[in-house]
C-alpha cells in the first residue's frame, strides 16, 4: 500500500493526511537487537554516546535507542486490501555545544557507529553557534538511574495472529453489508515503541508501549436521490493491547437515543451494524434548520474539539510563535495569561492536561527528556493558568520543571514539545445525560467526530458530527442531519453550562496527530463527560446535487 493509499485510509484521525510512516528501516539482526535485547547491551551502547559527545565538548547529551513495530490491517466488502507489517530501528542522538542543540541518528546501531553519530551532533550544533543568539536554558532534571516502565496491556496485539484480525474485520463488514451497507472500508492499526533513553542527567530509562485502532468508514446511498451518508466507527483509538477487542471485558452503556457507547472495550461487529442502521436512517433524516441552538456533545465528538481548541493554542511553542505547522501559531499569547484572569471558559470548565492516564495513548512513564510525567491545570475554573512545556521551554514561563511532555515519533526524529492527553474535568455534582437533556428547550445532542476547520490562531472554528439528533422541550424527538456549528474558542468554552459527572467519562483521541518541519506524528487522548454548550450557531450543510 503506497502512501497515498494510506493516508486516505487513515484520514479518520486529526492530522492523518501530513502521516509521515516510518516504513523504511534497517533489518534488525534479531540474535542481537531482539525485542528482549540485553538491557546491559543497550547501556553500554547509550555510554558510547554520552563518553564521546562530552569528548567533543557537548555539555548535555541524551541518547534514544528505538524499535518501532507498527501493523497496518484494511480491508473492504469482502477483500484484503493490506496487511502491512514495518520495523524500524536505530538511534538519536541529541547534544548541547556551545549552548545550542545539535542531533543525528543513525541505523549502525553499533558502538563505533553511534560514536559517529554523536560527534556529527556536536559538529551540528557548533555549526548552528554562530547563528543562536542566546543559549539553551534547560530546567534540571534529576536523573532516576536505571527504571523501565511497561504499558499496562493484558494481550499483545503483535502477538494475535493476522488471520484472527482479518476474520473479525470481514465478519463485522458482512454484518454491516447485511444491515444496510452500501460500502464499508474496516481497518486495525497497531503501534508498538521500544524505547531505551539514556542522558548525562543519570538516566537510564528502557519503555514499552502500545496503542491500537479499530475504525471503519461506512456509506449507504438512496438509489432513488443519488444522496449518500458516511458513517465513521464510533471507536476510541486506546493505550491497550487485544484485549480492547477480544470481548471479555464489556464497558459501554446505552446513549438515551439507544446508540451504544463505549468506555474500555470495543465490540467492532456491534458498532459496524449499528452505524450501518444509523446511516440508513439518516439518509431520511430532517435536514437542519439553521439558528441558535444548546448543542449536548458526546464525548465521541467533544475529544476533537477539547484537540484542536484547547491541546493546539496551548502549545508553548505555538504560543510563542516557534511553530507555525498545521493550522497556525494561537490566539492565547503569554499577555493573557500574565492577567491571571483571562476567561478561556465558565467557571464550569476545567482542562487538565496529563501523561498518566491509564490506557491514554499519550500515557508513558517518562517523556522522551527522561522528564517523569505527570499530570498539570491548564485552565482552572474558566481561568487561563498554563501551557505545557518541555525543558528548554519552562523557565519562559517561569516554571522550575519541565511538563513532561517532550515526543519524537522515531529514533531518526528530533524530539520536541508535544500535547500531552488534554481533558475536560467531569462534573463535580450527579448529572445524566437524560437529566441534562430535560432543560433543553431547543438542541441537538451530537455523537461522534465528523469533518472540522480551524483558523490560524485556532480561535474560530467549525464542527460537524456523526449523528445528530433534535431535541425540543426536554426531549429528543429525531435524528437530523447535514449539521455543523460555529463558534470561537473563548466564545464557545463560555457558552458551557452543564458537564455530566465521573461516570459518564470517556476518552476519545487522535492516533496521527501531525506537527512540525519535517512533520512528525503523535497520538493523544481527550475525555470528557457529555457536556452542554448554549445559544451556538448551527449551520446546514446540505450538499446538493
Amino acid at each position: 500500500m503506497n502512501r497515498r493509499d494510506f493516508s486516505r485510509l487513515a484520514g479518520l484521525g486529526a492530522g492523518a493526511m501530513f502521516l509521515p510512516i516510518h516504513m523504511r528501516g534497517n533489518p534488525v539482526p534479531l540474535d542481537q537487537y531482539s525485542p528482549g535485547m540485553d538491557i546491559i547491551l543497550k547501556k553500554e551502547l547509550a555510554d558510547t554516546a554520552l563518553e564521546a559527545s562530552k569528548s567533543v565538548g557537548a555539555t548535555y547529551a541524551d541518547v534514544r535507542i528505538g524499535r518501532y513495530l507498527n501493523q497496518f490491517v484494511v480491508t473492504r466488502e469482502d477483500k484484503v486490501q493490506n496487511v502491512v507489517n514495518t520495523e524500524s530501528f536505530g538511534t538519536g542522538i541529541r547534544v548541547i555545544v556551545d549552548g545550542t542543540w545539535g542531533f543525528a541518528a543513525t541505523n549502525d546501531v553499533t558502538k563505533e557507529g553511534i560514536a559517529k553519530a554523536a560527534k556529527q551532533a556536536a559538529a551540528i550544533a557548533k555549526a548552528n553557534a554562530k547563528y543562536q543568539e542566546e543559549p539553551v536554558k534547560l530546567v534540571p532534571v534529576k536523573g532516576v538511574g536505571e527504571v523501565s516502565w511497561k504499558a499496562p496491556i493484558t494481550k499483545n496485539a503483535f502477538e494475535v495472529p493476522v488471520k484472527d484480525k482479518v476474520e473479525m474485520l470481514l465478519d463485522a463488514n458482512a454484518k454491516a453489508m447485511e444491515a444496510g451497507a452500501n460500502y464499508i472500508s474496516n481497518f486495525l492499526f497497531l503501534v508498538n515503541e521500544q524505547k531505551y533513553f539514556a542522558s548525562t542527567d543519570g538516566s537510564y530509562i528502557d519503555q514499552d508501549v502500545h496503542r491500537i485502532w479499530p475504525n471503519f468508514n461506512i456509506t449507504c446511498i438512496d438509489p432513488e436521490s443519488g444522496k449518500f451518508v458516511n458513517r465513521q466507527a464510533l471507536s476510541s483509538p486506546m493505550g491497550m493491547g487485544f484485549e480492547y477487542l477480544d470481548g471479555l471485558v464489556s464497558e459501554k452503556y446505552e446513549s438515551p437515543v439507544g446508540m451504544t457507547l463505549y468506555k474500555k472495550s470495543y465490540d467492532l461487529v456491534e458498532d459496524a451494524v449499528n452505524a450501518a442502521k444509523q446511516a440508513k436512517g439518516s439518509l431520511t433524516a430532517k435536514s437542519v434548520d439553521p439558528g441558535k441552538y444548546t448543542l449536548v456533545l458526546d464525548p465521541s465528538h467533544l475529544w476533537l474539539t477539547i484537540h484542536e481548541s484547547v491541546g493546539h493554542p496551548l502549545e508553548l511553542d505555538r504560543v510563542l510563535g516557534y511553530e507555525a505547522n498545521y493550522a497556525g501559531t494561537s490566539f492565547a499569547t503569554l499577555d493573557k495569561w500574565e492577567t491571571k484572569s483571562f476567561e478561556y471558559g465558565s467557571k464550569l470548565v476545567n482542562l487538565v492536561a496529563d501523561k498518566t492516564q491509564k490506557h491514554s495513548l499519550g500515557e508513558v512513564g517518562y517523556d522522551d527528556e527522561g522528564v517523569p510525567t505527570k499530570e498539570w491545570d491548564l485552565v482552572k475554573d474558566g481561568i487561563l493558568v498554563n501551557y505545557q512545556a518541555i525543558r528548554d521551554q519552562a523557565h519562559i514561563i517561569g516554571e522550575e520543571a519541565s511538563h513532561g511532555c517532550c515526543y519524537a515519533d522515531s529514533w531518526n526524529s528530533v524530539q520536541f514539545q508535544r500535547m500531552p492527553n488534554v481533558s475536560l474535568s467531569p462534573g463535580k455534582t450527579p448529572l445524566s445525560v437524560p437529566d441534562m437533556i430535560k432543560d433543553v428547550e431547543k438542541g441537538i445532542y451530537i455523537i461522534g467526530d465528523g469533518s472540522f476547520s480551524i483558523d490560524q490562531q485556532r480561535y474560530n472554528f467549525q464542527f460537524g458530527g456523526q449523528a445528530f439528533f433534535e431535541i425540543k422541550n426536554g426531549e429528543i424527538v429525531g435524528a437530523l442531519r447535514d449539521v455543523a456549528y460555529q463558534s470561537n474558542t473563548q466564545e464557545f468554552w463560555n457558552s458551557c453550562s452543564a458537564i455530566c459527572d465521573e461516570s459518564d467519562y470517556r476518552l476519545g483521541g487522535s492516533f496521527f496527530d501531525g506537527k512540525g518541519q519535517p512533520g512528525q506524528i503523535s497520538s493523544v487522548s481527550h475525555g470528557s463527560s457529555t457536556s452542554r454548550f448554549d445559544n451556538v450557531n448551527v449551520i446546514n450543510t446540505e450538499r446538493k446535487i
